[in-house]
């Protein structure tokens, strides 16, 4: 299964999920157990509704990490 759910859209899609969790404790019922799917498709890095569409966060978010790239940092742990 070739994963489809970029790094930032995973973040969302897990705080969402816990989001969704957190009420379904404080009253909004067994519905709201369906946090898992955000939480588990974040977890596997692949949505099938992103898949039947033909949408691919984490090829968008590598090819602008290639066009944008970052400078090395200063951090020197070993000082």
């Amino acid at each position: 299964m070739k994963t489809n759910v970029g790094s930032y859209d995973g973040a969302v899609r897990f705080i969402a999920g816990c989001v969704i969790l957190f009420f379904s404790v404080n009253g909004l019922g067994w519905w709201a157990l369906l946090g898992f799917i955000p939480i588990l498709s974040a977890a596997c890095s692949f949505c099938l509704v992103y898949w039947l569409f033909g949408i691919d966060t984490k090829t968008r978010e590598e090819s602008f990490e290639k066009r944008h790239p970052h400078p090395p940092s200063d951090f020197n742990p070993s000082m």
